[in-house]
């Protein structure tokens, strides 16, 4: 063996079994989640627009130009992806892992590695949703072929999406 040699240790497993037994999220509620989301996407980005524009108004200083053409089309252009990631990793994060969506469907994302979602898994489950999308939208389907119900976007940020508990 040599003396530099390392060897691969596995990460703590007590937080994964801690998870052990909760009822995952079915297909049904992650996918009227997202489409509740990408909604409130689609609006929070037409506010910020028009409070941009405003501001100009207001002050006098250009930061859209009038002839500028915004278009919040999905996957179209580079600010509508921008700010799809940057809406998903805020939501994520600040929601504790329920964006708006995923808190109306009554479902949340779990680290499975960490006790509270990270900013950077949050990051990366939102950089993942185009992953799942790529090859016609395989990577959301994988739910149905994996036992654990992950998809890829789930596998990448090393989360798990689970049925929250209903309180009362």
């Amino acid at each position: 063996m040599k003396k530099n040699q390392r060897f691969f240790t596995p990460p703590d497993t007590r937080r994964v079994e801690s998870l052990a037994g909760l009822p995952l999220a079915s297909f049904t509620r992650r996918t009227i989640a997202l489409l509740i989301d990408f909604v409130a996407a689609a609006l929070t980005f037409v506010l910020l627009v028009v409070v941009i524009l405003l501001f100009q108004r207001w002050t006098g200083l250009t930061i859209l130009k009038a002839e500028v053409d915004v278009e919040f089309r999905f996957f179209e252009n580079w600010y509508s992806v921008l700010w799809l990631v940057v809406y998903f990793t805020l939501s994520m994060y600040l929601g504790k892992g329920r964006t708006l969506g995923k808190r109306l469907c009554g479902i949340r994302i779990v680290s499975i590695v960490h006790d509270r979602l990270s900013l950077w898994h949050a990051f990366e489950r939102a950089i993942g949703y185009g992953a799942s999308t790529l090859e016609f939208g395989f990577g959301f389907f994988q739910f149905f072929i994996r036992e654990d119900r992950r998809t890829i976007h789930d596998r990448i940020a090393e989360t798990i999406v689970i049925l929250e508990p209903r309180s009362g």
